[in-house]
């Protein structure tokens, strides 16, 4: 029984660019509007965030469009959905020129001076990442693009009195007799549980990078948003697709989020170099050290695997005036004692982002009437096998806005009937058994066997019981994630962007635009349903 209960047209779970932008937008359209997040409103994926915006606004000689989709279909490994891509990217310019009018200070270029940090005039500066076929990536205070994002939609959510419930931990839908959702079972950090009625509730709860050992994701990212569709009736598709970033500052033997080194430094001039000191992407892809992430990505194990060693090295000696257009980075180097500007970065992949979650179309809608959708939690269609750098903060603002304006279309009103209480008895393994098992089985290249015996390993481990708190909340919704990760990696014999098996080491046919999607069966644990998800375009 819950201890108190509120009442709200839309519930918002997360904080981050996503979840802001839908109810900044959606209060302005008149709905009454509630945010939940779990730890302090900044504390999501967001802010985290360095590179920058991935966006056409027509001033870059040469680039369109076309050109920017045509990127993120081809790092995607033919599983995006082009309508999907051509729709959101399509958006990208008048969803940041929202973000810039909600406060947002973006890099500039002054021809006078040169590219500028946060200046007051000329165009805004760009950068270039893996994948991109042009400097079309906009950024923020240098390397702190997502930090800037977060701040200016924060602040805006606090001009606007958006009413914010910090330390509230989302545990499941609850669902009225049809299904429908009709609000959200919460925890706060006591443990006292309460009930969010509202005929909507959007998920912007990011991703699962907590289920490995190592990750660039923060302490928020245990895959809650995901494993509560998938109990209210939602199914996931792509989750086998988990992003490792190429370049994660190495500084020894550790767990836990880690620093990124982002990808824009290798976007203006950096090299990867092996032990000995060889660059040795020149042959490994046309783009050299500009390749798509996951080629990046597994050419840096492959190398390490070689050699013997932990870690490669980034040469950005060369660059002029590091400490200045990297001062994220530059930060954490001299934290862990590396001077970038007189050695290479020491660095290594690590689990970035999870290119799946939750099935919705292009307007942040799942399955599951009442519930939606949007950011890292969500699949759309955009990333398919393997996500494209900085097109996440554009999806997050782009879809975020469209549920808005969804929610305020589909506008129902609360019935007055019993509504269904979540199950609360929920499979749980320990979260140093899941980040092991996860880590070993299904990172870089990964096979059936070790697969199996990873599924394996979290099933022994794994007991009955009720959470009651954000431990057991937390590590509930890993060991589903888990699971359902394994279960379709398991099933894709083939190599596909993310999704390296070295059992099944090329490309298959019989995969090409073929999506596992993922729900759960009458005992609640995850499957593979169907293999062609499609999604709807705008």
């Amino acid at each position: 029984m819950s201890t108190w209960e509120a009442e709200a047209d839309l519930v918002v779970v997360g904080s981050g660019v996503a979840g802001l932008t839908a109810a900044l937008d959606a209060a302005a359209l008149g709905l009454r509007v509630l945010v939940v997040t779990k730890d302090a409103v900044d504390s999501g994926s967001t802010r985290w965030a360095q590179g920058g915006v991935a966006v056409v606004v027509g001033d870059v000689p040469g680039d369109s469009v076309e050109a920017h989709v045509a990127d993120t279909l081809t790092a995607g490994a033919a599983l995006c959905d082009p309508a999907a891509v051509a729709s959101i990217l399509r958006d990208g310019p008048a969803a940041v020129a929202r973000l810039r009018a909600r406060g947002a200070v973006f890099d500039t270029e002054d021809p006078r001076v040169g590219p500028g940090i946060g200046t007051a005039g000329g165009r805004l500066a760009r950068t270039r990442e893996g994948g991109h076929s042009a400097f079309r990536v906009v950024h923020a205070g240098g390397d702190a693009t997502g930090a800037e994002v977060e701040r200016a939609l924060v602040a805006a959510a606090s001009d606007s009195r958006l009413p914010l419930l910090t330390g509230h931990l989302a545990v499941d839908a609850v669902r009225d007799e049809r299904g429908h959702v009709t609000g959200l079972a919460v925890l706060d950090d006591h443990g006292r549980p309460g009930v969010l009625r509202a005929p909507a509730v959007l998920l912007a709860s990011g991703g699962y990078g907590q289920m490995y050992a190592s990750t660039t994701n923060p302490e928020t990212s245990t895959g809650d948003g995901v494993a509560l569709a998938l109990r209210a009736g939602a199914t996931a598709a792509d989750l086998e697709f988990v992003q490792f970033h190429p370049t994660v500052l190495y500084d020894g033997p550790a767990t836990g989020r880690r620093p990124l080194v982002t990808e824009a430094v290798r976007g203006e001039g950096a090299v990867l170099l092996d032990r000995a000191g060889t660059r040795f992407m020149t042959g490994v892809h046309p783009l050299a050290d500009l390749a798509p992430r996951d080629v990046v990505a597994a050419a840096i194990t492959r190398r390490m695997l070689e050699a013997g060693t932990d870690c490669v090295y980034l040469d950005a000696r060369a660059l002029e005036d590091f400490a200045r257009r990297f001062p994220t980075v530059f930060g954490a180097c001299r934290e862990a004692g590396i001077d970038p500007v007189r050695e290479p970065i020491p660095v290594t992949p690590a689990a970035h982002y999870a290119c799946g979650g939750v099935v919705t179309d292009a307007n942040g809608r799942t399955v599951a009437p009442g519930l939606y959708a949007a950011g890292e939690v969500a699949r759309t269609g955009l990333h398919g096998a393997n996500r494209l750098a900085s097109n996440s903060l554009l999806e997050g603002l782009v879809v975020g806005a469209r549920v808005a304006r969804a929610v305020a279309a589909d506008r129902r009103v609360l019935r007055e009937a019993p509504t269904l209480a979540p199950s609360p008895v929920v499979p749980i393994a320990p979260r140093g058994v899941v980040q092991r098992a996860m880590t070993g089985a299904a990172g870089i290249g990964r096979d059936g066997a070790g697969l199996a015996g990873a599924s394996d390993a979290i099933e022994a481990a794994t007991g009955i019981g009720v959470p009651v708190d954000r431990a057991g909340v937390e590590d509930a919704a890993l060991t589903l994630i888990a699971q359902a990760v394994l279960a379709a990696a398991g099933t894709r014999t083939e190599s596909r962007g993310c999704h390296v098996r070295s059992d099944f080491p090329e490309r298959d046919d019989v995969w090409q635009r073929q999506s596992l999607e993922i729900a759960l069966d009458a005992t609640g644990r995850p499957v593979v349903q169907t293999s062609n998800v499609q999604v709807g375009a705008a």
